[in-house]
C-alpha cells in the first residue's frame, strides 16, 4: 500500500471536510465520539486493571468512531450500532496496537523521569492532584515539554495504524511503520491541521477572551460558557471526523 503525498492546504481541508460530514448526521457523530470517552471513562474506573484496560480498548473504539464516518460518507445503515464494531473486525491485533500504545506511552512518561525524577509519571498513574508548588516547578515544566516531544512519533505511529489494520488486514507492526511512514511523507499538510486544529480550539477563542476580559469579568465567565458549548458539541466531532478523512486522503 502506497500512502500519497499531499499539499500542505489539505491539512486545513480535513478540518473542513471533517466538519462538512459532521453536518450530515450531527446526532450520530456526537453520540459516537460521547461513547467512546465514556466508555474510556468506565474503563478507567475500573481498579487496579483500568488504567490497563482502557489503553487496550483505544484502536477498537476509535475503530468504531471511524466506521460510523464512513458509513456517514457512505450514505448506508444506521451508524448508531458501530459503536462497538471495532471488536468485530480484526480485533486481536487491535488489542495488540492498544498493548504497544500503553507500553509506548509509559516508555514516553518513563522518559520523563529523567527531567523531574518521575514526578509527573506518578501523577499520571496516581490521578491525583498535585501540590501547587509542584505545578509550578521548572522540572515539572520541562517534563511536560520533553513528553510533547515525544508524544510525537508515538502519535505518528498510531495516526493511522488501527484503520489499517482493521480495514487493511495489516498486522500490528507493519500498519504502526506504515503510518508512521504516511505521517512523514506528509509532514506538511499535518502541520497545517496542527495549526488550524490549534487556531480554532486554542488562539481564536484566547483572543475573544482576552478582547471581552478587558471589558467586563462576568461577561467574559458567560462568553467562556458560551464558546465551550460549541467547542465541545461540533468541533470535537468535526475532529474525529478529520480523523476519517485524513486516512481516506492519504490511503
Amino acid at each position: 500500500m502506497q500512502a500519497r503525498q499531499l499539499p500542505a492546504i489539505r491539512g486545513w481541508n480535513w478540518i473542513v471536510e471533517g466538519f462538512r460530514l459532521f453536518r450530515t448526521n450531527p446526532a450520530l457523530l456526537t453520540f459516537l465520539v460521547f461513547g467512546y470517552w465514556l466508555a474510556l471513562v468506565f474503563l478507567n474506573l475500573v481498579p487496579i486493571l483500568g488504567v490497563v484496560l482502557a489503553p487496550l480498548c483505544v484502536p477498537a473504539l476509535s475503530v468504531g468512531v471511524m466506521n460510523g464516518c464512513r458509513a456517514l460518507e457512505r450514505e448506508s445503515g444506521n451508524g448508531f450500532g458501530l459503536m462497538f464494531s471495532g471488536f468485530r473486525g480484526n480485533s486481536k491485533v487491535l488489542l495488540v496496537l492498544g498493548a504497544a500504545y500503553l507500553a509506548g506511552s509509559l516508555a514516553v512518561f518513563a522518559g520523563s523521569a529523567l527531567v523531574d525524577g518521575g514526578t509527573l509519571l506518578g501523577i499520571m498513574m496516581t490521578g491525583q492532584q498535585p501540590p501547587e508548588d509542584l505545578l509550578q516547578s521548572d522540572q515539572l515544566v520541562m517534563a511536560l515539554q520533553l513528553t510533547l516531544v515525544l508524544m510525537v512519533p508515538l502519535l505518528m505511529a498510531f495516526w493511522f495504524a488501527p484503520m489499517l489494520a482493521a480495514w487493511d488486514d495489516m498486522p500490528a507492526m507493519k500498519a504502526l511503520f506504515f503510518s508512521f511512514m504516511a505521517c512523514m511523507r506528509n509532514w506538511r499538510p499535518f502541520l497545517a491541521y496542527g495549526l488550524g486544529v490549534a487556531f480554532i480550539s486554542a488562539i481564536l477563542p484566547g483572543i475573544v477572551l482576552g478582547i471581552v476580559g478587558t471589558v467586563s469579568t462576568p461577561l467574559l465567565r458567560m462568553v467562556a460558557v458560551a464558546m465551550s458549548l460549541p467547542l465541545l458539541f461540533i468541533f470535537v466531532p468535526t475532529l474525529f471526523a478529520s480523523f476519517y478523512v485524513s486516512y481516506r486522503d492519504v490511503f
